[in-house]
């Protein structure tokens, strides 16, 4: 199994799950607060839902030879999807996402491969694996978005966490506020079970993360491995954090989440 094969099966795995939760909602539960918070479980199915026509169409313009849509048309989308109402913005992401998710699974193994896809925001075209990939995130933080409207305690799947802990694209440089760190510079021991790994945070005017782990870190911050994804995405809130989250030294929690805001 390629990498691609790898992200496209957890991508229908991961749609598969929420499209089950999704289809059972009342209009009182897409009315709900999300865990993203100035929008309710419609709105994060509404961003959902647009993503998964945006990507969907992108993937077909390389699939044609065409440029990518560009900002104008990502802008008609998300209009329209934002004029919907609740219970359309539910129903449109079951069948956006599941057309979406299709398209990839459709791609024959050369196609896998072979073909380099502009998404409009990378310096360069990229695989099928690392698109699906960036889909795969976006799927899998906002469906916990969803979850934990109804579950606190709601955590993101193995299945995902393992695809998307230390795969490509690397985006901390982007995610990450540096601005916030107030001049602070710290090289932290990050260590993760579910999948076990361990490696290096560097907080610096360019936030970055390695294999290149100091004898004598800054801090060391021990947590499972969806719980750094959430961290990174902001979205290790103090009420969603798990109690296996250990700092000493410079790793402040509290400073985590404010140079990690969310997206």
């Amino acid at each position: 199994m390629s990498s691609a094969d790898a992200v496209i099966a957890t991508l229908r795995t991961g749609h598969d799950s929420l499209a089950e939760l999704v289809s059972k909602l009342s209009e009182d539960d897409l009315a709900r607060p999300s865990g993203a918070a100035e929008w309710d479980i419609s709105q994060v199915l509404s961003h959902l839902g647009s993503g998964a026509e945006i990507a969907q169409t992108t993937v077909q313009a390389a699939l044609d030879g065409k440029p990518n849509p560009g900002g104008d048309f990502n802008v008609t989308v998300w209009d329209r999807w934002n004029a919907m109402t609740r219970r359309q913005r539910a129903d449109g992401f079951l069948q956006a996402s599941h057309t979406q998710t299709g398209l990839y699974e459709s791609l024959d193994a050369g196609t896998r491969e072979s073909l380099r896809i502009d998404v409009g925001f990378m310096p360069a075209p990229v695989d099928v694996a690392t698109a699906a990939r960036l889909r795969l995130s976006e799927l899998t933080l906002h469906s916990w978005d969803v979850r934990v409207g109804f579950d606190e305690h709601a955590t993101l799947p193995p299945d995902a966490t393992n695809e998307l802990l230390h795969q490509s694209p690397d985006l901390l440089e982007w995610i990450g506020k540096a601005e916030l760190l107030d001049g602070k510079h710290a090289v932290i021991q990050v260590t993760t079970s579910g999948p076990a790994s361990v490696f290096a945070l560097r907080l610096n005017a360019r936030i970055s993360a390695d294999f290149d782990v100091p004898e004598k870190p800054d801090g060391t911050l021990t947590l499972p491995a969806e719980a750094w994804l959430r961290l990174v995405a902001g979205r290790l809130a103090p009420q969603h954090t798990p109690s296996g989250v250990v700092t000493t030294g410079a790793a402040d929690i509290e400073l985590l989440r404010r140079v990690f805001p969310g997206y």
